[in-house]
């Protein structure tokens, strides 16, 4: 078969025999036992040798031969790949690696790789390693940002490539339409043959791969492009690795942004530009740009009258620049400016002119005008917007690139302009800038409405001073008021020098009773009620024991009186006569005994206020007709405006007759106003009953006075419940008045339920209760006894329990009870009448039925009569 000659060593030459291995097996061998390979070659290759062979030239190998890379030299070019991946190294360097490798084993000229990136909505290319080769330098092909080379998606080769999201082998790309050369130009090469792939982040595009010009041939092969394949997926996973780090820092700064965005929005609500200011200052840190400003646009949307006279006249030129999509005229009243670099920086610039540095280009104005995000990368060579190409102050700083967004308010008026400049790491702002810087101003923007509801809170409660002012001005006694009941015998003095002693034409208790349960305001006049309220204070000694000055009393009780609407029966002498009843029951009905003066005091006060102000309606007509007042106070309605009104005299210097108070007894007298007439709602009294029954049982109980009155009078809750059922028993004191008193005061009751009754028929299209329909006005008297029986019956029965003293009013009750018993009787009796006749004339005409109803209801008129004239 012939001999085989190996060379070992120069010079030398072994002839073998036939029955030995090939060439072949020689190779199999020595790569199957490599430690073998080395002894050998260690103890028989001698220095010479290898002299030899670095002294001649050595020969490229075949193109094939770069393609037979051994499963070791792959793993460990995977290994390295790895622990570049795993440790500091920018994602750069890895891919850089794998650029030279691709290089290396497809014989490509260079390789490159360009990511995928968008500003302003438009997709782009731009170079991160350019003109690989297989054994070029990391810092000679990474990209500065500042000369990077930027191209559309439809523009090239490599344009088609992320647009298509597919790999692309072009054998003559002077053939190929996509082709461009654009960059060919930029670079003076010439482009032969492509080969391309995109890095897919699920179905987007990130990045793409370029190897160009296959070397000793004229196209890339089909193995070629398989080799290039497999170290794409590789490249793939270092780019995804990168771009997930990348996205979840993004995604860190954008959520760092909104919350502590959020917390300072939060902390200043009075005025915008605070807002912003704090909201932009904190969130500076993940921004990563060396300085921005916002501008804040004046809201005016109309020029006053006066400001149009020039125009109109032609002395003045009318506006001729650019708007908002609202109208508005733009005009940046402040401009913030932050300065993030070396010493950091806040400028605020009020009224900025025209050539300010920030607003010079134009591009705020026209962010303002039409509403778009401009993100622009070379700012000095841009065409449209002429930026300041020189440092802009004295810090030396200059304009690179820009991001300008507008703030958008929830009404989707432009508020005001923010312009970034210059991100931290050179390169462009993105598509992630602009979505982390779109959140940051939409937020600022949603976030005016805080400042603009603060602020109209403010105006809402500026008008309610103002209002409360003038509504004081009308409600407040007058000089010549208070002069009627005050008289000075001083020449030259006013009210204000009077005393208590100089109190002229003030009614004794006795002459009008008001010690008495009986009394009745029916033969006063209300300017005479006045008097006799002051003479109350009088008799409880507190005018002199709080030092309350006489005009000031004076003053707050003409103003009381004032603050009483004029209507059917919730009026002036109805709050005169729950703070006389208060006064009796603490006096005549010794009440007192277990009360303060200055309890007694607020007590009898907050009685003659505990109506003011009333509409002659109840609380579910607020409710249910949507008042202002049914929308501000959630329960007890009513009871709650008159205990606001009161609390507003007190207010007042000079209304407040409890100013010489110290702070905690002006406190408790506030407590006890809300005591007192937040019981008068009916609402709350079934609550209260059975806990007052309790406290009458147990005072029932104790045996010795002084026991019972520590009982009540060491105790703030019993105090406090049994001041509340004395609101209920003087707010329904009528019906224990004498019979030709309580029968008058029912029908006004009755009248101002109907006129409400009316209103919810013809306002709120309802069906009024039997109670407010005057309809069923016959029904009064059995309605009467009724309330009677369910209300009122039980408090004035306690009261007797719990003081003998009471008693007269229990009995008035009974009284009258029997007399609306008589009249219902009377209309029962008549409505039986009818019954019977209808009954008898079954079957008869309408005529005699109307007939019978005339006579029975005659019948009924002359016993009523008879039996009482109302």
């Amino acid at each position: 078969k012939g001999d085989i000659f190996v060379q070992l060593q120069k010079g030398s030459v072994i002839q073998t025999q036939d029955n030995m291995a090939n060439k072949d097996t020689v190779e199999q061998f020595l790569d199957n036992n490599p430690q073998f390979a080395k002894e050998y070659y260690d103890k028989k290759v001698k220095a010479e040798v290898i002299t030899a062979a670095f002294n001649n030239q050595v020969k490229v190998k075949e193109p094939t031969s770069y393609k037979d890379v051994s499963a070791l030299q792959e793993a460990e070019f995977i290994f390295e790949l790895v622990k570049e991946m795993q440790g500091t190294e920018p994602m750069e360097k890895a891919l850089h690696k794998i650029l030279q490798r691709i290089a290396l084993l497809i014989q490509a000229d260079r390789c490159s790789y360009f990511g995928c990136r968008a500003r302003n909505g438009v997709p782009e290319l731009s170079t991160i390693l350019f003109d690989v080769t297989h054994n070029s330098p990391f810092n000679i092909n990474l990209v500065n940002p500042n000369v990077e080379i930027v191209f559309p998606t439809d523009m090239g080769i490599v344009g088609w490539t992320a647009h298509s999201k597919k790999a692309q082998n072009i054998p003559d790309v002077k053939k190929d339409k996509h082709f461009s050369d654009f960059v060919d130009k930029q670079c003076k090469y010439t482009t032969k043959c492509m080969i391309t792939a995109p890095i897919m982040n699920e179905k987007e595009p990130i990045g793409v791969i370029m190897a160009l010009n296959k070397q000793g041939a004229n196209e890339f092969s089909k193995s070629d492009q398989e080799l290039f394949n497999k170290y794409v997926n590789f490249a793939s996973v270092v780019v995804l690795l990168a771009h997930t780090a990348s996205m979840w820092d993004i995604e860190s700064r954008r959520s760092q942004v909104l919350l502590w965005s959020a917390s300072k929005v939060f902390e200043e609500l009075t005025d915008i530009e605070r807002q912003f200011h704090k909201a932009l200052y904190t969130v500076r840190t993940y921004i990563k740009c060396e300085r921005y400003s916002v501008g804040l646009l004046d809201m005016t949307k109309e020029k006053e009258f006066f400001d149009e006279w020039a125009i109109k006249l032609g002395e003045q030129e009318p506006y001729k620049g650019p708007k908002t999509p609202d109208g508005r005229e733009i005009n940046f009243y402040k401009i913030i400016d932050y300065l993030l670099e070396d010493k950091e920086e806040i400028k605020v610039i009020p009224g900025p002119p025209a050539d300010h540095w920030a607003l010079v280009s134009g591009l705020p104005a026209y962010v303002a005008e039409n509403g778009f995000i401009c993100n622009m990368m070379n700012a000095a060579a841009d065409e449209y917007f002429a930026f300041q190409k020189e440092a802009v102050d004295e810090t030396g700083w200059t304009i690179k690139n820009v991001l300008s967004l507008p703030i958008v308010n929830k009404k989707e008026e432009i508020v005001g302009v923010a312009t970034f400049f210059n991100r931290k790491d050179g390169k462009p702002f993105d598509e992630n800038d602009e979505q982390i810087t779109e959140a940051l101003t939409q937020f600022l923007g949603w976030s005016t409405l805080n400042s603009d509801t603060y602020d109209k809170l403010n105006r809402t409660e500026w008008r309610k001073d103002i209002a409360q002012g003038m509504l004081m001005y009308q409600s407040t006694a007058t000089p010549n008021d208070v002069q009627t009941i005050l008289v000075s015998y001083k020449f030259g003095s006013g009210p204000e020098d009077c005393d208590q002693k100089e109190i002229a034409n003030i009614p004794e208790a006795k002459t009008v009773e008001l010690h008495e349960f009986h009394f009745s305001d029916f033969p006063l006049s209300e300017f005479e009620l006045i008097k006799c309220g002051i003479r109350c204070f009088f008799e409880l000694g507190v005018v002199e024991k709080f030092k309350v000055p006489a005009e000031i009393l004076t003053r707050w009780m003409y103003t009381v009186r004032k603050g009483y609407r004029d209507i059917t029966y919730h009026n002036w002498r109805h709050g005169f006569n729950v703070g006389q009843t208060m006064f009796t029951l603490l006096l005549t009905g010794k009440l007192k005994k277990y009360y303060s003066d200055l309890e007694a005091f607020a007590m009898v006060a907050a009685g003659f206020c505990h109506d003011i102000d009333h509409r002659g309606t109840n609380n579910l007509y607020q409710t249910k007709s949507l008042s202002p007042l049914a929308k501000l106070h959630s329960s007890s309605v009513m009871e709650r405006h008159h205990l606001e009104y009161s609390k507003t005299l007190m207010e007042d210097e000079n209304l407040n007759i409890f100013q010489n108070l110290q702070k905690r007894q002006f406190e408790t007298v506030q407590h006890l106003f809300e005591v007192c007439i937040i019981a008068t709602d009916l609402a709350l009294y079934f609550k209260k009953r059975t806990m007052f029954q309790k406290i009458v049982e147990s005072i029932e109980g104790i045996p010795e006075e002084k026991e019972k009155v520590n009982y009540v009078s060491n105790n703030a809750t019993r105090k406090e419940i049994i001041m509340a059922m004395m609101m209920t028993a003087c707010d329904l004191s009528a019906i224990t008045k004498p019979w030709e008193v309580q029968s008058k005061v029912a029908l006004m009751v009755a009248a101002e339920f109907w006129e409400q009754g009316d209103l919810e028929r013809t306002v709120l299209d309802q069906q009024p209760i039997p109670m407010m329909d005057r309809n069923h006005a016959d029904e009064l008297p059995k309605m009467q006894c009724g309330f009677i029986d369910f209300v009122c019956s039980f408090v004035y029965k306690e009261f007797s329990r719990l003081h003998t003293e009471i008693t007269p009013m229990f009995n008035g009750l009974n009284i009258n009870r029997g007399e609306w018993r008589a009249l219902a009787d009377v209309h029962e009796a008549k409505m039986k009448a009818i019954e019977d006749e209808k009954k008898k004339l079954q079957g008869g005409d309408a005529q005699g039925e109307l007939l019978l109803s005339c006579n029975t209801e005659n019948d009924f008129n002359q016993q009523q009569s008879r039996a009482h004239t109302v």
